[in-house]
């Protein structure tokens, strides 16, 4: 399995990195998101969403758990950190199977739930406003997209 790991040096720079990743979505993909508080899911998920036209500013879903946005692709953005359990049964699978992108943060807190291939993308705080940002990718699918993007 092969890693995937770049530098950014703003929370611009951060964002500019998911725009161009929103690029290559397609339905279907589902990405996890891992990092400390205020490692930059949040800032990641925007440039997403600006990747993929989505017009509506775009926040943290933490107490309601899932919001949805309309663009190129729908947005599926769920913030997992509050599920009290990780097996509760909250219809997350309508998602992953859905027409849209998810994207789930803390994903590790419902790993039983989630799909089998999946793009996990951890990001670190480094010195200031940099960040370090690591994919791994599982699957076929998630392997050529890391490909694609990091030519």
């Amino acid at each position: 399995m092969t890693q995937y790991e770049l530098k950014t040096m703003s929370p611009e720079e951060t964002s500019q990195f998911a725009k161009r990743l929103a690029d290559h979505l397609q339905p279907g993909d589902i990405i996890a998101l891992e990092g400390d508080l205020g490692a930059g899911k949040t800032t990641f998920t925007k440039g997403l969403a600006k990747g993929l036209d989505i017009k509506r500013t775009v926040n943290s879903p933490t107490f309601t758990i899932i919001k949805e946005y309309k663009g190129r692709l729908p947005l599926y953005h769920m913030d997992v950190y509050r599920v009290a359990d990780s097996l509760e049964d909250l219809g997350f699978d309508e998602y992953f199977e859905g027409n849209g992108v998810t994207v789930v943060e803390w994903a590790h807190l419902i790993k039983e739930q989630l799909p089998s291939d999946l793009l996990t993308i951890y990001l670190y705080h480094k010195e200031g406003e940099q960040r370090k940002i690591i994919l791994n990718p599982i699957g076929p699918r998630y392997e050529q997209l890391c490909k694609e993007i990091f030519q």
